[in-house]
C-alpha cells in the first residue's frame, strides 16, 4: 500500500549538469541496501538547480514557504527489493532559502540541507533561447548554476540519457551502516529542451569537500534541462540490513 503524500509542489526549470566521478568518492554517501547505478559504467553525480513551486506539507501551504529555490548535488543508486530494482537518487548537499525546511527535511527525512539566501532569474535570450539562473551566497560571494536553453520541447527518449537522469522516482539517505531511509517520489514524464550554453561557479571545497573538487571543476559530462511538472513525495520508510 502507498504511504501517505508527505509534500507535494511544482518542480519547474531544471537544470542539470553531469559530471563523471569516481565511484570511490560516492561510497561513504551510499546507503545500505543500494548500490551505484551507473551509466554505461559511469558514476554520475549532479549539480541541479530548480524552482519549488506551489508546495504544500500534508495539504497545507505555509506562508513565505510555498515558492522558493533549491540547488543540490546528487547521485544515483538503485535498491532490489526482492522483486523488481527501483532506481533512486541520493543527495549529498541540498541547498534552500528556508531555514524551516531544513529542519523539517533534516529531521523526518534525514537529508542534508542548508540554508542560504538564494535568487533566481529568466531571462529571454534572442527569439529562440532562455536563460535560467539560481544563485545562493556563501560568505558573501554569489555562486550560481544555470543554462541556456532553446524554446523547443521534447519527449524523452527511451533508453537515453537524458532518461537515466531525470527517470528516478525513489530517494534513499543513508542512515547508519545498516539503515536507510527510503521513500517514493511521483511525477509524469518531463519533457526536455536543448541546452545551448552553461554557467557553473560555486566555491565547492566549502560545500561539498576538497574530494569533489576535481570532478566538479571540469566541464560537465552533459548539460540538460527539463520542464519539470506537479511532484509528490510520499512519507519514508526504513530499510534495514540484517
Amino acid at each position: 500500500m502507498n504511504k501517505r503524500r508527505f509534500l507535494t509542489a511544482e518542480w519547474r526549470n531544471l537544470v542539470m549538469l553531469n559530471y563523471e566521478i569516481d565511484p570511490e568518492i560516492l561510497k561513504p554517501y551510499l546507503p545500505a541496501a543500494t548500490e551505484l547505478d551507473l551509466w554505461q559504467g559511469k558514476a554520475l553525480v549532479s549539480m541541479v538547480g530548480f524552482m519549488f513551486n506551489e508546495t504544500k506539507v500534508l495539504g497545507v501551504k505555509w506562508p513565505f514557504h510555498v515558492n522558493f529555490e533549491e540547488v543540490n548535488l546528487r547521485f544515483y543508486v538503485r535498491h532490489f527489493d526482492g522483486k523488481e530494482w527501483k532506481r533512486g537518487a541520493v543527495f549529498v548537499s541540498e541547498i534552500v532559502p528556508k531555514p524551516v525546511i531544513v529542519f523539517i527535511a533534516n529531521n523526518l527525512y534525514k537529508e542534508h540541507y542548508r540554508a542560504m539566501p538564494m535568487r533566481h532569474s529568466v531571462t529571454k535570450d534572442g527569439a529562440n533561447h532562455t536563460q535560467f539562473l539560481y544563485e545562493w551566497k556563501l560568505k558573501g560571494r554569489w555562486n550560481k548554476i544555470g543554462a541556456t536553453v532553446r524554446n523547443s520541447l521534447a519527449k524523452i527518449e527511451p533508453g537515453s540519457a537524458e532518461e537515466f537522469i531525470f527517470e528516478h522516482y525513489w530517494g534513499y539517505n543513508r542512515l547508519n551502516d545498516r539503515k536507510t531511509m527510503q521513500y517514493q517520489v511521483e511525477h509524469v514524464a518531463w519533457q526536455i529542451a536543448e541546452v545551448r550554453d552553461y554557467v557553473f561557479e560555486a566555491d565547492i571545497a566549502e560545500l561539498y569537500g576538497e574530494a569533489f573538487v576535481p570532478y566538479l571543476s571540469v566541464k560537465p559530462f552533459s548539460a540538460f534541462w527539463a520542464n519539470g511538472s506537479e511532484i509528490a513525495v510520499r512519507i519514508g520508510d526504513k530499510l534495514v540490513v540484517e
